[in-house]
């Protein structure tokens, strides 16, 4: 988050970084924070993150990987989201799938 940002904001400019896409609209998911939240980098940092989560439905652009931040891009069905996911998108992703269960049907 740069200084003076929004969380809106900053989720549009993250995403255009990393992906390549334009966010048309955004909707707020969900704030998370809390023990789930802590994570050990590599490098021996620890960090208790708080993630404000937006849905992007409406969106323009393609994707493209950034080079640094981004190794593949790709959009996933529910039932093929990967396992192996860094530990603070654990949460996020599983509420997500939780709260979308009954209209994916």
């Amino acid at each position: 988050m740069e200084p003076g940002e929004s969380f809106e904001e900053v989720a549009k400019r993250e995403l255009f970084e990393e992906t390549g896409l334009t966010a048309i609209s955004l909707e707020l998911f969900h704030v998370f924070s809390g023990n789930d939240l802590y994570y050990k980098y590599p490098h021996g940092d620890e960090v208790y993150n708080v993630v404000s989560a937006y849905e992007c439905i409406h969106f323009d652009g393609s994707l493209n990987e950034d080079g640094s931040e981004t190794l593949e891009l790709r959009f996933f069905k529910y039932d093929g989201i990967p396992t192996e996911l860094s530990p603070p998108d654990i949460p996020v992703i599983t509420k997500f799938l939780q709260d979308h269960a009954s209209s994916r049907g």
